[in-house]
């Protein structure tokens, strides 16, 4: 398992006020190939984790993902569940711990455990705040993140974009249509990827384009041909959730579709690489 982190490239921006016009000016850098890395590259690297953000910009997705919840003293903090049970030795609730008190919690243990890794091969991770993450992300102009609120945090989350003039890099992704539709009213400039679990297609399309959203992102055990061709023929960009079986990733392909949410972004990019 490679550990070598490449040297990133630090990008000054100076947004004070982002228009549409002036973000596309700006993306003309981004990569394109539909990989989007599941907490990172989280099959390599503990989840939602910086060393599984900075190997998925490393391997060249052009989209990370992560979750986040709020902590008892309102820090944005990136993790996937409610509790720390799944990922740590301690069990602690997001919502009723402080950032001090999660911050203190080796989540890499589970991670360490399962893989029979040493504490050498596997060191200590911590779980970061989302403003950690975003200047991680903020000092290459490849990759770009989309963030899963897994609460009701929408406002905070873009308090801190805005705050620290992350713009550029942002989207944001998941099911519940709420969430998703006040992200893209008070975040304009942000892709939109709303995931959907089994979806009535015609009725999905209709609602993404009147919200503006960008992309239509379907369970993998919902995908059909004739969804894909209906999201594209709409203007939208097909996605499913979260696909690590080459076997699946090269069907998928064949039947057009574009964006996968993978914890194996360097195989399905190895893959698009043979097309």
């Amino acid at each position: 398992m490679s550990r070598k982190i490449f040297p990133f490239i630090l990008i000054a921006l100076s947004f004070l006020s982002i228009s549409e016009k002036e973000l596309r000016a700006a993306n003309t850098s981004w990569l394109h190939n539909g990989v989007t890395a599941h907490r990172g590259n989280s099959s390599e690297f503990p989840e939602n984790t910086l060393p599984a953000f900075k190997s998925g910009i490393e391997l060249g997705a052009d989209w990370l993902e992560l979750d986040v919840l709020r902590t008892r003293d309102g820090e944005i903090v990136v993790i996937h569940d409610h509790s720390t049970r799944r990922v740590a030795k301690a069990d602690l609730k997001v919502a009723d711990s402080t950032y001090k008190e999660l911050a203190a919690l080796d989540v890499a243990y589970r991670f360490r455990k399962d893989h029979k890794l040493t504490l050498e091969q596997c060191p200590k991770a911590t779980i970061p705040r989302l403003e950690d993450v975003l200047r991680l992300v903020m000092k290459q102009k490849k990759t770009r993140v989309s963030i899963q609120p897994k609460v009701d945090c929408v406002a905070d989350v873009v308090r801190i974009i805005k705050r620290i003039k992350a713009e550029p890099w942002i989207g944001f992704n998941d099911g519940a249509l709420p969430l998703m539709t006040q992200a893209a009213q008070m975040l304009p400039t942000a892709k939109i990827f709303w995931d959907r679990f089994y979806s009535n297609i015609d009725s999905d399309i209709r609602t993404a384009k009147s919200r503006g959203f960008h992309s239509i992102v379907m369970h993998e055990n919902d995908v059909t041909k004739e969804k894909i061709e209906k999201i594209h023929a709409a203007g939208l960009e097909s996605g499913v959730w979260t696909v690590n079986d080459p076997t699946k990733m090269r069907r998928f392909l064949k039947m057009g579709l574009f964006r996968f949410y993978t914890d194996k972004p360097e195989v399905l990019l190895r893959i698009k690489g043979r097309q």
